[in-house]
């Protein structure tokens, strides 16, 4: 019997409000300098290969890993054409978009509340499950969702050093909330680190895949949170 549901964090009950590009033209546009957007592509891979989560081992340091960001992100200006002011437009565009630094760029899709409601009104548990850098409990306090939830295990917290797909985070938080692996579904967007991770350990999982894009690649496919109630409530 289901008694509980995991859920994955970003992409799953939440996403960022506006895109790096949106944000960055708009900045540009405030300090009149030109971006040059054929680079743009190629700068942004760099990017997001630098800032990539490093793994969560016990030398991981928050505060090393913020300092690399805003290096990564004064890189980022430059090679895009960008040499005026470019600590202070790497700061405004972190503060703009970047997880780490703006938890209010942070938007719940609209089918986000109305199903953690509905499964607390059941009697499940809930708890959250995500590769993040940071402990979440901030973010999701500010987001209005952090009491849906009796566990809120973030890869990077010190007291998990863990990312899916690893076993460890997926056990960390099946002890936190109290249940077994059997009782439990996990959803998430993501193939690899979310289905892959949660039935190595034993978990039901379902993927959830918003844009249509994944087609066939997992028996339990959902396209939006609100189909799992009814999947999992029984009548």
């Amino acid at each position: 019997m289901i008694k509980a549901v995991f859920f994955d964090f970003y992409q799953t009950l939440c996403f960022q409000r506006h895109s790096l590009e949106e944000n960055l033209e708009r900045i540009a546009e405030r300090y009149g300098v030109e971006v040059n957007w054929e680079r743009c592509e190629t700068a942004l891979k760099s990017l997001f290969a630098g800032t990539s989560a490093p793994a969560p081992t016990t030398d991981y340091s928050l505060l090393e890993s913020s300092i690399t960001v805003m290096a990564r992100e004064c890189e980022f200006i430059r090679e895009v054409g960008i040499e005026k002011h470019v600590e202070q437009m790497a700061w405004e565009l972190l503060q703009s978009g970047h997880y780490l630094f703006a938890a209010n760029s942070a938007t719940l899709y609209d089918d986000a509340i109305p199903t953690l409601q509905r499964f607390r009104d059941a009697g499940f548990k809930l708890a959250i499950v995500s590769n993040w850098d940071t402990p979440l409990d901030p973010l999701t306090e500010r987001l209005g969702i952090a009491e849906y939830f009796d566990a809120i295990v973030a890869s990077h917290d010190a007291r998990v050093r863990s990312e899916k797909p690893d076993p460890h985070i997926f056990n960390y938080a099946l002890a936190a909330v109290g249940v077994s692996a059997e009782e439990v579904v996990h959803v998430g967007d993501t193939y690899q680190a979310d289905i892959v991770g949660a039935e190595g350990v034993g978990i039901r999982p379902i993927l959830l895949d918003r844009d249509g894009t994944q087609a066939d690649r997992w028996d339990e496919t959902i396209q939006r949170l609100s189909e799992l109630p009814e999947m999992l409530i029984p009548r």
